[in-house]
């Protein structure tokens, strides 16, 4: 796989440069190298940052931070099999234990949702920090949904990480699992209500939640931006022109403002006499010629306004 020339190595965190310290310095290199390339790609190309992975991976499979790596790219290009793998050896190898959620995320990858749940109870969970006991509740959630749970979802996502007003980088996250659950589970009005927490809270667009918040309310968002938007509505544009006049719009008749009582009101008179009929009433087109003549003069009490 090529490697820009401007990729060194160093643009890896300090304790991943640690960990590959125990490698010969060129090899090290090589493989520092290569986990770049993977953090540049994953979230962009998951199939060209995996391609790096499996490169690294090669070159250094006894390195825990390789072995994470390449579990997270494989993780991100769903082969989950592969990932349950990797992670399994760098937690065996480090003994951290932050990894235990994204390994009960590939058993529900994997169809197996009943082991994530398996693992949401084991003692691995009491070790997580916050953010890792968050990131296990959403998947045991995700679990009871995938086996058609979905009261049992909404209850498993409620907590007073949840109910706080703090915004934290999962909060976004949590809440919007939490309007899906609710959606699910036929509680359409509370999900539209948390789908708009989620919103709020998401200032970094970890979510599609104003999205789904539009969907619910009906709405379309159009990006202007977006150069397939403009030739789709420019091709709309010909599509209409090639119908014919009966989609065009409908020019309007010329009118003129004439004063037909002694209030001075103004009424709109159409031109064609059967435009006249059609938007008044008889007893509104009760105009004789000697007013009609008057007011063409300018005799009429309101004069020429036209």
């Amino acid at each position: 796989m090529p490697i820009p020339e401007d990729v060194t190595g160093f643009e890896l965190d300090a304790d991943v440069r640690q960990d590959l310290k125990s490698l010969p310095k060129t090899l090290a290199d090589d493989v520092a190298r290569n986990l770049v390339m993977v953090a540049r790609t994953l979230d962009t190309d998951p199939e060209e940052g995996y391609q790096y992975s499996r490169v690294a991976l090669r070159l250094a499979s006894r390195v825990a931070s390789v072995r994470e790596a390449a579990g997270f790219a494989s993780y991100m290009t769903q082969r989950y099999s592969e990932a349950l793998t990797e992670f399994r050896a760098a937690k065996r190898m480090t003994g951290r234990v932050d990894l235990w959620p994204v390994m009960a995320d590939c058993e529900r990858g994997l169809g197996r949702p009943e082991r994530a749940l398996a693992m949401a109870g084991e003692p691995e969970v009491k070790q997580l920090d916050k953010a890792g006991q968050v990131e296990m509740r959403l998947v045991a959630a995700g679990a009871r949904s995938d086996m058609g749970q979905f009261d049992a979802a909404v209850v498993t996502l409620q907590s007073p990480e949840l109910a706080s007003n703090a915004v934290h980088p999962w909060t976004a996250r949590l809440r919007y699992a939490y309007a899906e659950a609710l959606i699910a589970a036929g509680r359409a009005d509370e999900g539209r209500e948390w789908f708009a927490k989620a919103a709020e809270a998401d200032t970094d667009g970890a979510t599609n939640a104003s999205e789904r918040l539009a969907e619910i309310d009906g709405l379309e968002f159009t990006d202007t931006m977006d150069p397939e938007v403009e030739d789709e509505a420019e091709g709309d544009a010909a599509d209409a022109a090639d119908e014919g006049v009966e989609d065009a719009p409908v020019e309007e008749k010329p009118r003129r403002r004439v004063s037909v009582d002694d209030t001075g009101e103004d009424r709109v008179i159409y031109e064609d006499e059967e435009d006249v009929e059609e938007y008044y009433d008889e007893d509104d087109l009760e105009i004789d010629e000697a007013d009609e003549d008057e007011l063409r003069d300018g005799k009429g009490n309101g004069g020429d306004r036209r």
